[in-house]
Formats: structure tokens, sequence, C-alpha cells
């Protein structure tokens, strides 16, 4: 039972949610070296939960499209699909009443693209936008939600409501630091997508999904995908250079061979079985050691 609810939710992808996660929390203990872990614990079972819904829900439409199988029956596979989703509502709603509504705002703009994601009458998936809304709300708002649940109001944005004014206000600083931040896990996951996407164009095709390798064209899209890389390695350097993070995590340069032999293992073949591992690969080379790096230097 348990290995089919992984095999639905693809846990192995969780990944791509996960390190920007704890990347956020260790920038927010080097900065602010405090952690609001009650708050920081609901934001983590809203992500999970949501994020194991999205992918569900993603499988479960594919699965209709294709008229290919499920780890369980279509009734159980919605059940499990609501449960998700009403526990990671539950602990959103949680934490947006015990923080402040910025994080309700950013929270309803995340859910709104999950289920966007796949579902509805142009679901995002199936147009050539799905790198730019994985990767900025993945890569970005994960990070953004977690430094704003842990520090005071004022660090990156809030929403003010003075009746009859509602106003956005945005601390430049704070989010051009967090911006730059998060340029490795907004490329990785924008690689991810991409790489899949390159995989998967014939079967993309077959089904009218029409992803952005198919308006770019495979070499356009592979010379993308190296360039999101390239500018992950630029940031990581400024990251460490400007004392973003410790300057420690300037070791994670050193990933930089091993990147590029997976790179060009994937311009060689792309295959979703043999070469788009490396797309995650990659993404972990990047972010895990920042996180490692990171942790080791605040220990220390």
């Amino acid at each position: 039972m348990l290995k089919r609810f992984f095999a639905y939710v693809e846990i192995k992808t969780k990944i791509a949610s996960l390190l920007p996660f704890l990347l956020a929390l260790v920038y927010v203990l080097y900065t602010h070296r405090t952690v609001a872990w009650l708050l920081t614990g609901l934001f983590f079972l809203s992500m999970i939960c949501f994020d194991m819904a999205t992918t569900a829900l993603n499988n479960y439409m594919d699965t209709r499209a294709t008229r290919t199988d499920l780890p369980f029956s279509r009734r159980t596979a919605r059940l499990i699909l609501y449960a998700l989703l009403l526990a990671a509502l539950a602990s959103g709603l949680a934490l947006a009443a015990l923080t402040r509504p910025i994080v309700l705002l950013a929270g309803a703009a995340c859910f709104a693209v999950g289920i966007t994601y796949t579902f509805g009458p142009a679901p995002i998936s199936r147009m050539p936008l799905g790198e730019i809304f994985s990767g900025i709300f993945m890569g970005f708002f994960i990070p953004f939600l977690v430094v704003t649940i842990n520090t005071p109001s004022g660090t990156l944005a809030d929403l003010i409501w003075q009746p009859p004014v509602l106003a956005l206000q945005a601390h430049i600083p704070g989010l051009a630091r967090l911006a730059l931040l998060t340029i490795p896990p907004v490329s990785g996951i924008a690689n991810i997508m991409l790489a899949n996407n390159i995989c998967d164009l014939a079967e993309d095709v077959a089904i009218k999904r029409y992803t952005l390798p198919y308006y770019l064209g495979k070499r356009r899209s592979l010379q993308l995908f190296t360039a999101l890389h390239l500018l992950s390695l630029a940031a990581i350097a400024l990251i460490g250079g400007l004392g973003i993070l410790p300057r420690i995590v300037l070791l994670t340069l050193l990933v930089a061979w091993p990147l590029y032999r997976l790179m060009r293992r994937f311009w060689q073949v792309q295959d979703k079985a043999m070469t788009f591992p490396f797309s995650v690969t990659g993404f972990v080379l990047l972010i895990a050691p920042q996180i490692l790096l990171t942790a080791l230097a605040l220990w220390l």
C-alpha cells in the first residue's frame, strides 16, 4: 500500500521542494539565528502535502488522457488526492492565521498555480510555461515563505490593510538577496521540467501537449538547459562572494566538473529512463552542498 502511494505521488521527486525549503532554513539560521519551529512545521506539512497532491493530480489526469493504469482504482486515487489537498489547505490556513496576510496571499498564489498546472481548460503543463511557473513557484516562493514566517515584518514584503487602502510593501534589499539566493533552485527546478519535456517531446505532441521544447526545438532546448546550469554556478559565486551565505559555500563550485559531465551525457542522449535523472542529480549537486556547507559553518 505504502509503495503504491509513493509511486502515485512520485515521492522521489519531492526533493525539488525539500531542497529549496532546507536552503531557506539554513539561510534564516545564518542571517537571524532563530527559527519558529511550529510555524515552519506547519509550512512544511502544507508544502509537502500540496506537492504530493499536485503530482497525484497530474498522474490522475495523464492516465485518463493516455488510458493507462494508476497504482490504485480511480475512486481510491481521487480519495487520496482529496485527503492530501485537505491536509495542505488546513495546515496552510492555520499557518496564515498565525502569521501575516502576505503569507495567505503568497500561499493562495502557490495553490492556484499548482492546481491550474494540470487541471482546467488550459493547463499550464500543456503550454510552454511549465518551466517558468515550476521554477519560480517552487524555487522562489518556497524560500520566500520560509523566510517570511521566520523573520520580522518588513524583512521581505508585507500586505498592509488600512481601510480603505490595501498596500503591498516590499523591502528591496531583502528581496534582492533572496532573489540571488534562489537563482540555483529556480534554475535547477526549471531544468528538471525542461529535461522531462525534452525527453517526452514526441509523446507530448501525440496527446497535444505543446511544451517549451516543441517551440524551441531540441537543440535550443539543450542550449537553454546548459545556460541555466551556468547561471546557477555564477549565482553561487555571488552568493558566497557577497556573504549572502558563508563564504565556505564557494566550495560548491567544485561540482562544476561532474555537472559538466552530466550535461554532456544529456546532450548525447535524451532518454527518460537513462539520462533524465541527470537533471535531478545536477539540481542536487548545486543545492545540497550549499545547505551542508552553511550548516557546517553554523555548527563551527
